[in-house]
């Protein structure tokens, strides 16, 4: 068991060393394929540990040796195997082979082929190494990893200024995020004389609820999740993060980086059960992150920002779900959402590719006869994100929504209307490109072809999850209890408190409110197919430049100005403490520096008058000297 924890951890690892040492001169398909077979052999020993799990099994922790002991507090370096663990890893390696293999075609012309392997095989390891670590510190390099790669992926085509700007501004938000996550971790540090989480959770109960001390803690935590998992106000880098490859846009949006802010929350519910106040925070975050996201995502034309602002979109709804205290509704939606986000993406790359790098779904339609197996999978991903009946994101959105009924019958209302905008946004992401009259140019029309097999094969096996991943979690009316199968699977990794919490939340709506209410969300579902349809195959209404839109068209295409604000009152404000520094600099230490400096050189140049090697001069010097000191003497006496 101990080797094939260090295997899922060591495998990706090693594959960013080989490429990275020697990648340069191996062939493409050797990088492409090695790097691929070691995620994959990490999701193999992965799917081999979950087989031996069940709802009964306790964590196991492999210790690979003590790090550190500071004031009393042992740090090993180890890992913890539980159900929660191998759920994260079997996402982000299964996920992550996949869009490993994608990559081998989408990137096959580009220079920078080993480094981008590379890159990714280093980003699954630190993903790795967040999910698995035993301890918060291990969970943090981890984080940090995360960000690391984020940053080197995302600006990857680095001679682009514009995309370096992206990857640095997704690295500075990021930072600041980082800093509150170490700070409750110094917390939670002073506070339980640990930093495992076996030890904290057990030591957990010394808090006093909603006290000061753990809102302070769990506060510090979930701003770190809101970094990581952009949300409101730290959420504007994740949009641009699409100027990185499509697969790294996959990679973060679907499997890895965003997720881990749900996974830090989840994984320390031991401590957010205990802060109501900080969960009340954090479900009024995610409502406001989800809706402001899905208004932006209605009048966007870059197909990629179309699906970051749906990314940020569902993320609110994931925390609106750590809001409400449904763990396992949180983590379910995360699963459902690797399946269809990264199948979306991946068919958003198909599209590009065939496009000559377009991105515009302005220059596009008509796409569905020319690539028909991108056109047929984005469907299922359309259809499985706008909750289309069984599929697998109407059943987990669904659960969200039965929870926030249960809370309260006016959430469940907000969200209806954000799984409404949800679908109206990608069905006119759909239709715009795939459906009416080729709008692109010529040679765009010439150049239009279906991807490779090793691009679309991926596609396929990411549209089977997406329409069957739902099944892990059927809802009690079809066959299995509340929820029972994910919720009893993950009980083990959450507190008696927390349980009792969340199982009192989910089976708190009546089976016929219950039927009443997913009667409503099909029947949404269907109205908007409907509406948006007829709007743009039978009406045949065109997107248009983001300086035409008028009223809340134009505010959602420049997403209500955030950016701008954010610009004017932040990065304008540091770069006028910056050219305040300089001026200070150049102005007064500068000119103190020379002060002394020309001082002593003028020192120098009297005392060099002086001393001009003259024996005469030298004696009659020593004896004024003398003669007055005598005379000094004299006086004083």
């Amino acid at each position: 068991m101990e080797n094939l924890v260090y295997a899922i951890i060591l495998l990706p690892l090693l594959g960013f060393l080989i490429n990275g040492l020697f990648g340069k001169n191996l062939p493409k398909i050797f990088v492409g394929s090695l790097a691929t077979a070691m995620v994959f052999g990490s999701f193999c020993i992965a799917v081999s540990l979950f087989m031996k799990f069940d709802s009964e099994s306790q964590p196991i922790i492999v210790k690979a040796f003590e790090w550190f002991t500071v004031n009393g507090i042992q740090i090993n370096v180890g890992f913890q195997i539980d159900q929660l663990s191998l759920m994260m890893v079997m996402i982000i390696t299964g996920i992550g082979s996949l869009i490993h293999l994608y990559s081998i075609g989408y990137m096959s012309h580009d220079k920078g082929f080993y480094k981008f392997f590379t890159y990714l095989n280093l980003f699954i390891f630190s993903m790795l190494l967040l999910v698995m670590g035993s301890n918060y510190l291990i969970l943090f390099i981890g984080w940090e990893g995360v960000g690391l790669c984020s940053y080197l992926l995302i600006g990857f085509w680095y001679t682009n200024e514009e995309y370096g700007k992206a990857a640095r501004k997704a690295f500075i938000m990021n930072r600041i995020g980082d800093l509150a996550l170490l700070i409750g971790i110094f917390m939670i540090a002073a506070q339980t004389n640990a930093v495992d989480f076996l030890t904290v959770a057990q030591n957990s109960s010394k808090f006093e609820l909603d006290g000061t001390v753990i809102i302070f803690i769990t506060a510090s935590l979930f701003i770190g999740a809101t970094g990581k998992s952009a949300q409101v106000p730290l959420y504007t880098w994740l949009p641009d993060a699409m100027a990185g490859p499509t697969p790294v846009s996959a990679l973060i949006h679907a499997a890895t980086m965003v997720t881990a802010g749900i996974y830090l929350v989840v994984r320390s519910n031991f401590l957010f059960t205990l802060a109501p106040t900080v969960q009340g925070g954090i479900l009024f975050i995610g409502f406001l992150t989800a809706a402001l996201a899905g208004f932006y995502a209605l009048r966007q034309n870059d197909i990629k920002k179309v699906l970051a602002y749906s990314t940020v979109s569902q993320l609110g709804f994931m925390f609106i779900a750590l809001g409400l205290g449904a763990y396992t509704t949180a983590m379910f939606h995360v699963m459902t959402h690797a399946f269809f986000k990264a199948l979306l993406f991946l068919g958003a790359g198909s599209v590009i590719h065939a496009m000559s790098n377009e991105q515009d779904m302005r220059f596009m339609g008509g796409l569905k006869k020319y690539i028909p197996i991108t056109h047929a999978t984005f469907l299922i991903g359309t259809l499985a994100i706008s909750g289309f009946p069984l599929l697998s994101g109407m059943i987990s959105k669904d659960e969200i929504l039965v929870a926030a009924f249960a809370k309260n019958p006016i959430y469940w209302v907000f969200l209806f209307i954000l799984a409404a905008i949800t679908a109206t946004y990608m069905f006119r992401l759909y239709y715009l490109t795939f459906h009416g009259e080729f709008r692109g140019t010529e040679d765009q029309k010439h150049h239009l072809h279906e991807s490779p097999s090793n691009m679309t094969l991926p596609l396929i096996v990411l549209a089977v999850l997406s329409v069957l991943g739902g099944f892990i979690n059927l809802p009690h009316f079809i066959g299995h209890g509340h929820y029972a199968k994910l919720m009893e699977w993950l009980k083990p990794v959450l507190t008696e408190q927390s349980f009792n919490q969340m199982e009192a939340t989910l089976s708190g709506v009546p089976f016929g409110t219950e039927m009443i209410l997913l009667g409503a969300t099909v029947l949404m579902f269907f109205t908007v197919w409907f509406v948006v349809r007829n709007t743009y195959v039978k009406k045949k209404k065109m997107a248009l430049a983001e300086e035409s839109y008028t009223g809340w068209e134009k505010l959602s295409a420049k997403k209500l100005y955030v950016d701008e604000l954010y610009n004017a009152l932040i990065v304008k404000t540091v770069e006028g403490l910056g050219r305040g520094g300089k001026m200070f600099d150049k102005g007064i230490l500068d000119r103190f520096v020379d002060f002394v400096g020309e001082g002593a050189e003028d020192s120098g140049k009297a005392m060099k008058r002086i001393q001009n090697g003259n024996v005469e001069t030298y004696i009659l010097i020593m004896s004024l000297a003398v003669g007055i000191i005598l005379i000094v003497n004299f006086i004083l006496q």
